[in-house]
């Protein structure tokens, strides 16, 4: 069911442009069609393209315009505008750091104010003035006003990872970085802090997601440097403890779940974080049995161990949820059993080897499990789950290894 109707939505808004869905109603269900693909991992590879129509969509209606500027409207629908304003502008920053294809927007195309700090039901049809709340009294916009503190910020790092025609400095990164951590910390401390108003550790996971997986592509050219040269020590460090941040969440099985079965933001960047940590715990394991300190250096080895264990089950459970890859499954099980096979000296191709055939021998047990499970359409079947997004056009997302974010490492 899921599938039929996200399909239906996506036909609905891709037929002939009627005023229907130029409307705010029409924004609002093209933003919620385009978070059911990502949760739901359908043409989540494409949505970056999906993006650029809602965008150019919600310019067309004016909404990089601050509603001060545009013919009288009631309060509600003002705060209406802004709001929706905010949502598409995060949701084109994280679909274009997933594509690594640059956003299409800037802060010099917009005057949009935030949103007013109010609960919903601060507002209706007949309210005439609002009283916005002080930013630090939690409500029901404040994730929302949390995230744009950050936006003009990652959208200068999506311009610099994005630009051809120079490279970014390590300054221009360390900028950077400091601004997202310092917004990220305020943000994070005020969550803690609003528990009695309702706030879950799903917010905070939430939050910590979004913000935190700009650190990683930021630093990592710098951090594949820092074997060699100390002075991007911090780059590696930057990059490693958002990467755990990402893998081992407050527990909280919402958002385990969404996880386990979203594509799109909520499968790069975990993507993206299980590179760093499977990279350090090779380079580490190498530089301690180096060293002669295997076991005096076992504990940190030991944490970054676990996180590759509990992505393992991450991964066993998107498995299970319908996801067809299992290169995730099989890659980190190589990996930890190359850090395994150094550390007991035994043969590094042969426990490699051995892993990627239980592994495979694993994952086609679930997948065949699944099959069994799994009623396939007829090839008459013209129901608008039988829809292709890319238009009968091959996926072409882009399937990022170790070697996009570590040139030259050699570990693709």
């Amino acid at each position: 069911m899921v599938n039929q109707w996200v399909y239906a939505a996506q036909t609905w808004l891709s037929g002939p442009l009627e005023k229907d869905r130029l409307d705010i109603d029409g924004l609002q269900i093209y933003c919620l069609t385009i978070l059911a693909r990502q949760i739901f991992s359908i043409g989540a590879d494409l949505v970056w393209i999906s993006m650029g129509s809602l965008l150019f969509t919600a310019m067309q209606m004016g909404l990089h315009r601050d509603p001060k500027h545009l013919p009288s409207m009631s309060v509600l629908q003002a705060e209406l505008r802004r709001r929706l304003w905010a949502s598409i502008l995060e949701m084109l920053v994280q679909s274009s750091l997933d594509s690594a294809m640059p956003p299409k927007i800037s802060f010099d195309e917009f005057d949009t104010e935030p949103p007013s700090n109010i609960n919903d039901d601060d507002m209706d049809d007949m309210t005439i003035v609002i009283q916005p709340r002080p930013r630090d009294v939690y409500t029901k916009t404040s994730m929302q006003l949390m995230l744009l503190d950050s936006l003009q910020t990652r959208l200068q790092v999506l311009q610099l990872l994005s630009g051809m025609q120079s490279e970014a400095s390590y300054l221009d990164a360390l900028k950077l970085s400091s601004e997202i951590t310092n917004a990220y910390r305020g943000s994070r401390k005020f969550l803690v802090e609003s528990e009695v108003h309702g706030v879950t550790p799903f917010h905070r996971n939430l939050l910590d997601y979004l913000v935190r997986r700009f650190m990683i592509p930021l630093h990592s050219p710098f951090a594949s440097k820092a074997q060699s040269d100390p002075l991007f020590h911090y780059s590696l460090k930057v990059s490693l403890d958002n990467a755990l941040a990402m893998v081992m969440p407050e527990p909280n099985e919402p958002f385990f779940q969404l996880m386990a079965i979203g594509g799109g933001w909520f499968r790069e960047g975990i993507r993206c974080a299980t590179t760093i940590i499977c990279l350090e715990l090779i380079s580490q394991t190498e530089s301690h049995l180096l060293e002669d300190t295997l076991q005096q250096n076992s504990q940190r080895r030991e944490f970054l161990k676990k996180a590759i264990r509990d992505m393992i089950v991450m991964s066993t459970e998107r498995i299970r949820q319908g996801e067809t890859n299992i290169k995730n499954h099989m890659f980190l099980s190589m990996i930890l059993a190359h850090a395994e096979a150094l550390e007991l000296g035994a043969s590094i191709d042969l426990m490699i080897a051995r892993s990627a055939k239980d592994s495979l021998e694993f994952c086609y047990g679930l997948l065949e499990t699944q099959a069994g499970a799994v009623s396939f359409p007829t090839p008459n079947d013209t129901s608008p789950s039988s829809t292709n997004f890319s238009g009968g056009q091959a996926d072409y997302g882009l399937d990022f290894d170790v070697e996009f974010f570590f040139p030259g490492t050699g570990l693709s």
